[in-house]
C-alpha cells in the first residue's frame, strides 16, 4: 500500500475521532439539558467537553508520528553492559 496512502486514512480517522467527540458532547448536552431544562449551558458545555477530550485523543494519537515508536525507550544501551537503574560507584 502505497505511504500516502496510509497518511490520508490516518488524517481521514483522526477527523473523524475529532468529529465523533464533538457531536457526542453536542447531543450529551442536548439529552441532558432537556432533562433538567438548561439546554443552553449544558449543549456549550457538552462542546467545551467534547473538543477538549478530542483534541487530548490527537495528541495522544500523534505523539508517536512526532517521537517515533520508541517512546520510553532508552536511546542506547548503557555502557559497558552495566543498568544505570543501580545506585553506587560501580
Amino acid at each position: 500500500m502505497p505511504q500516502w496512502l496510509i497518511i490520508a486514512l490516518r488524517l481521514t480517522g483522526l477527523g473523524w475521532y475529532v468529529a465523533g467527540c464533538i457531536v457526542l458532547g453536542i447531543l450529551g448536552g442536548l439529552w441532558l439539558g432537556k432533562l433538567t431544562g438548561q439546554v443552553a449551558l449544558l449543549v456549550l458545555t457538552g462542546t467545551v467537553l467534547g473538543s477538549v477530550i478530542a483534541f487530548y485523543g490527537v495528541y495522544r494519537m500523534v505523539l508517536p508520528a512526532i517521537y517515533g515508536s520508541n517512546r520510553g525507550r532508552r536511546p542506547f544501551p548503557p555502557p559497558d553492559g552495566q543498568d544505570s537503574n543501580h545506585g553506587g560507584n560501580g
